[in-house]
């Protein structure tokens, strides 16, 4: 059975150039920690399946990774090591070098504990009961802007809670006025075009 994915090459090497060396060493780990483990893309993004369970998956954005786990169990063994999975779409935060992860002998241990579970028959996530979404709130300047952006206007409204969350906090994250100002205006420009945020890793 082939486990390697010709997809996650090419993800990888249309990645950040600080990210390519990150997205190998978490490959090479998950190779190591589970060689059974098959490669394959769901969501635009790089994951790994192992038992018919989705086992973990990666990404890389403009200015970080991620990586985490699928498996609930794993999410609660590793808060207990001091790993917060709130931080970030994955378990290990925003990573931004190697430095910030784990040494490779802890990662490999922690992906034969997420083969482990996968090949336990346990249920990967509990059924919760649905939380109601925090209610969004649009900054002033994105209200205006799209008042005067018909497309974008019409984009913004069909948009899911999500892309519209992404969009958000990228021109609300900015520490300058010059940064959400240019932010802002690339948010009208990609919304004309029906673009989410992260458009550029949809098609990798």
């Amino acid at each position: 059975m082939k486990t390697t994915d010709p997809r996650i090459d090419a993800y990888i090497g249309k990645s950040a150039e600080f990210a390519q060396p990150i997205l190998r060493h978490l490959r090479k780990v998950v190779r190591a920690g589970c060689p059974a483990a098959e490669e394959t893309m769901k969501w635009s993004m790089p994951s790994f399946v192992h038992a018919g369970k989705i086992l973990a998956g990666m990404a890389a954005f403009k200015a970080h990774c991620t990586f985490g786990f699928w498996h609930q169990g794993m999410h609660a063994a590793l808060e207990k090591e001091g790993f917060d999975s709130e931080r970030a779409m994955g378990n290990f935060g925003r990573i931004t070098s190697l430095e910030e992860l784990p040494d490779e002998k802890t990662l490999v241990r922690f992906v034969r504990a997420a083969a482990a579970l996968s090949e336990s028959g346990e249920r990967a996530r509990p059924v919760r009961p649905k939380r109601k979404k925090a209610e969004l709130k649009v900054p002033a300047d994105l209200v205006a802007a799209l008042t005067k952006n018909r497309a974008a206007a019409k984009t913004w409204g069909g948009f899911s809670y999500s892309h519209r969350k992404e969009y958000i906090e990228w021109i609300t994250e900015a520490k300058r006025d010059e940064t959400r100002a240019k932010r802002l205006a690339t948010t009208l420009e990609w919304l004309a075009e029906r673009k989410p945020r992260n458009w550029k890793y949809m098609n990798c």
